[in-house]
Order: C-alpha cells, then structure tokens, then sequence
C-alpha cells in the first residue's frame, strides 16, 4: 500500500508517516515503478505499536532509543536479550503508570469531596450571598473544606 492508504488505515497523517521514516522508526518495503513507497503489512503493526507507546507517553525520541538499544542488543546478542531490554523499558513505565494511576485516584476524590460540598452550597445558601461572603459560611466547618474550594476563599 502506499503512504496515504497507509496514513488512512491507520489515522496517521501522510506527514507523521514521512516522519517515522526520518527517525527510523518505519521502513518502506518497496519501491513502486513511479518511486512511491510502499508498504507491507508489518507497517500497520509498526504504527500501532508506536501509538500505543505514544499513548504510554512515550515521545517519538523514547522509541526511537529503544528501538535503536533493541536493535543493537539483537546485532550484538540473542534475541532473549534484547527482549530483556524491551522487558526492563516496560517494567518502569508501569510503575510510573501506577504511580500515575495512584496520584489520578487521590484526585478523582478530590473532586468527588469538591463536587458533594460544592452541592451542599446549591442547596443551603442563600442566592444572593457573595463569594466573600462564604468563608463565614455557618453551613460548613473550616476543617472540612476542601483543598480545591479553599482556593476560591484566598
């Protein structure tokens, strides 16, 4: 297939294509008699591989680097080895996803805790209060304000 049946399978654009390319990341399989490049099924593969790195948050330079290291390792070892590389590249990225996950849970409550205080609000104070006027608020306490609501009363 060519570049732009390849970018519309895909949800690539023609030019991110061009840029796997020039990073090495992607390789045409051939050359078509007009000198279009062509590709093979492996490249749909390659591409989502790439996107799902990406979405990892991995930046193309990441993946660039490991695929080099990989490839390296492969020239230099056994395939066992170099997929210990990809294997160790992995192991910390879902620790950091993990961390991740752990600081967006905390968060997630956050919001919740914002969310059921800020109801509380609707339905107990009076409409034409001002905002300045709710740190005397006699509906809540001091100590059970959230940190995301606390900013407003700064």
């Amino acid at each position: 297939m060519q570049v732009g049946d390849l970018a519309r399978e895909t949800g690539k654009t023609v030019r991110a294509i061009h840029l796997y390319e020039q990073l090495e990341l992607l390789r045409p399989a051939a050359r078509s008699k007009g000198r279009y490049r062509l590709y093979g099924p492996e490249a749909l593969v390659r591409i989502r591989w790439i996107t799902k790195l990406q979405d990892l948050g991995f930046s193309l330079t990441d993946i660039k680097a490991i695929v080099k290291d990989v490839v390296a390792e492969g020239r230099g070892g056994s395939a066992p080895s170099a997929m210990v590389k990809v294997r160790e590249v992995y192991e910390k990225k879902l620790e950091e996803t993990r961390v991740q996950i752990a600081r967006l849970t905390a968060l997630e409550g956050e919001i919740q805790a914002s969310l059921t205080y800020l109801d509380t609000c609707g339905s107990v104070c009076e409409p034409d209060r001002l905002l300045p006027a709710c740190t005397s608020c006699n509906h809540h306490s001091e100590t059970d304000v959230p940190d995301l609501v606390a900013g407003f009363h700064s």
